[in-house]
């Protein structure tokens, strides 16, 4: 059996580690369009802040596929497939032979078509990352263009950086896919206070030498300018291959195209009608995907969406259906802005089906897993907005939680499983991370998996 995987970054790396540690036999052979080993795309904002290195946020060792024989292009691109032959061909003109394929292609940054844009810098890959990096020492001030999840990552990089920031967003609230108008604007005001101006309402037109023109005619000043509007996925391949298009290469339950010798996993699949934009369903897509490759039976049924804002001195969790207001569900809010806090909760049918929590709260890992179960929510509803005031015990003490319950939301890794671990000799965060892969997706969780480890060195008596 050859397996050819196009593209290698968070889904396509994913997959090509699941296939191979359930089949050790299997050729892989993986392309990717750039030149760099895979990693981790949702943590280039820390890049961007200063917080971490490059080679920090690598997912795989360069030795890993040399030694699990795996065959890795790197920087060259799959240009075309040749669906009659069973070949996928390179732009170095290479043809490879494939008896099942996978497209993990990824998304690319969308450029808006205005006048100067080859003045600004997607901020989409670990080469992007560096480009600003490098204009941000020499430059006075900074747009970013967009206001959504990554534009508000790269706003808050780039302010840690000592830089004065210019946030526009065209639509009347940040993030307004995943938060509702108050969350919005209470994470606009926080923003504005860590020395992010915040611009809502807006539309760039033009991008100058000393700024961003907006279709108003005014012209917030910059000498570096960043692109942050969203992302589209990469499709280009399936449809000039005949397979079915909308918005992403279509699959069905099994991550299957209309052609059943080809895949399709993560931002570059549509499953159910849904393109999903976070590392966590592209994760569980490639474990399905790497059990039906191998002759295992798995069905893919769609992610429950928890969004994590991974920006320093800002906290916000956002899952579900935060948007419906008290026609439609029970809605359980606080709001208290001078202190840059918004908590709401969605309930619909006794169950969890939204939530948001803005500011620092120690809510969220409850909330999680209510939401992701699926589960009655307890009676007490002020209780579960602030756990600290609840007669009942906090279920995130590492001393109460259940080993069932769910740290790492990325990597479906429970409690248990990091007991597990560390009664297997793991004693800190990276050996738990090696064993486990908890904490390699989003890394909001690895104070909990530091604390859990802590406790559990604590309790037997040994020291790190």
């Amino acid at each position: 059996m050859r397996l050819v995987v196009v593209g290698n970054g968070m889904a396509g790396s994913r997959l090509v580690s699941e296939v191979r540690t359930r089949d050790p036999h299997m050729k892989i052979t993986v392309f990717g369009a750039e030149t760099r080993h895979p990693y981790n795309r949702v943590l280039l904002s820390n890049v961007l802040a200063g917080s971490s290195r490059p080679e920090q946020v690598r997912l795989l060792d360069p030795a890993w596929y040399a030694s699990h024989h795996v065959e890795a292009a790197f920087g060259d691109a799959v240009a075309h497939l040749d669906r009659d032959t069973r070949h996928v061909v390179t732009e170095s003109g290479r043809r490879e032979p494939y008896d099942l394929l996978v497209l993990a292609t990824g998304s690319d940054a969308i450029v808006p078509p205005i006048p100067g844009v080859e003045r600004a810098v997607p901020f989409r890959t670990l080469d992007d990352c560096e480009r600003i990096i490098e204009a941000a020492t020499s430059a006075r001030k900074a747009v970013v263009i967009g206001g959504g999840l990554l534009g508000i990552e790269a706003a808050r990089g780039l302010a840690r950086r000592g830089l004065p920031v210019t946030l526009l967003h065209l639509a009347g609230h940040l993030m307004e896919r995943q938060l509702d108008v108050e969350a919005g604007e209470v994470l606009g005001e926080t923003l504005n206070g860590l020395g992010v101006e915040i611009r809502t309402g807006v539309s760039a037109s033009g991008v100058e030498e000393n700024g961003v023109r907006l279709d108003a005619g005014a012209l917030p000043e910059a000498d570096l300018d960043v692109l942050a509007g969203g992302v589209r996925p990469v499709r280009r391949l399936a449809d000039e291959a005949g397979l079915e298009v909308r918005r992403a290469v279509v699959v069905d339950d099994e991550l299957r195209t209309d052609d059943p010798s080809i895949f399709a996993i993560g931002e570059c699949a549509e499953h159910d009608g849904t393109v999903y934009g976070l590392v966590a369903p592209a994760w569980e897509q490639a474990a399905v995907a790497a059990d039906v490759i191998t002759g295992g039976k798995a069905l893919y049924r769609g992610s429950r969406l928890v969004t994590r804002l991974k920006a320093k001195s800002v906290e916000l969790a956002a899952m579900g259906e935060t948007q419906l207001g008290e026609e439609h569900a029970e809605v359980v809010r606080f709001s208290h802005r001078a202190r840059g806090t918004y908590r709401k909760l969605v309930i619909q049918d006794g169950r969890l089906v939204g939530a948001i929590l803005l500011g620092e709260s120690d809510a969220v890992g409850t909330l999680t897993q209510l939401f992701d179960r699926g589960g009655p929510v307890p009676g007490d509803r002020a209780g579960l907005l602030f756990p600290g005031l609840a007669s009942a015990p906090v279920a995130d003490s590492p001393t109460l939680m259940p080993d069932a319950a769910k740290v790492c939301q990325c990597n479906n890794v429970t409690k248990g499983q990091i007991r597990a671990c560390w009664e297997a000799g793991a004693r800190d965060v990276a050996a738990v991370a090696s064993a486990t892969r908890a904490t390699t997706g989003c890394g909001t969780c690895r104070d909990a998996v530091e604390g859990i480890v802590g406790w559990l060195c604590e309790q037997e008596g040994v020291s790190v």
